[in-house]
């Protein structure tokens, strides 16, 4: 069952410690959602990109891993902690250290959350705040030059 964004299609949202991210999302549900979107867009369109994360049996990014994201999600865009409570502390660099991190990797990493985004109708305000947090991080975890 899909869950709804709570936000208007269209707006001038910024981010405040009244209407964090998270919130503005949709809770819990919807870091989840997103993910899960996420991993579905990585398994149909960037397959290379795939292939670097722990697959299920039918050669898709397996339920741990996008359970794992959820939670990041969550957490990294304002809500509970879960993730750091079960995983310790993101460090995004170090877990990502083992993999060269080019610019064709971070711009499929970026085509996959847009698609993610696209399809669970992410727009206006918070559309915009995600579309330059994602691009900030996906750049910030590059290692290698091309």
């Amino acid at each position: 069952m899909p869950v709804e964004l709570k936000m208007p299609s269209d707006d001038d949202w910024v981010p405040s410690p009244e209407d964090l991210p998270y919130q503005r999302l949709g809770g819990m549900e919807a870091a989840k959602a997103l993910a899960e979107a996420f991993y579905d867009a990585m398994d149909a369109h960037e397959p290379e990109l795939a292939r670097l994360h722990e697959l299920d049996e039918q050669g898709r990014v397996n339920r741990g891993t996008r359970e794992r994201f959820g939670l990041f999600l969550a957490g990294w865009l304002g809500g509970p902690q879960d993730y750091t409570e079960r995983h310790g502390h993101p460090r995004l660099r170090m877990r990502h250290g083992h993999l060269p991190v080019g610019i064709a990797m971070r711009d499929a990493w970026l085509r996959s959350m847009q698609r993610a985004m696209d399809a669970r109708g992410i727009t206006g305000g918070l559309r915009r705040f995600l579309d330059q947090r994602f691009a900030h991080v996906a750049d910030f975890l590059r290692n290698v030059e091309e």
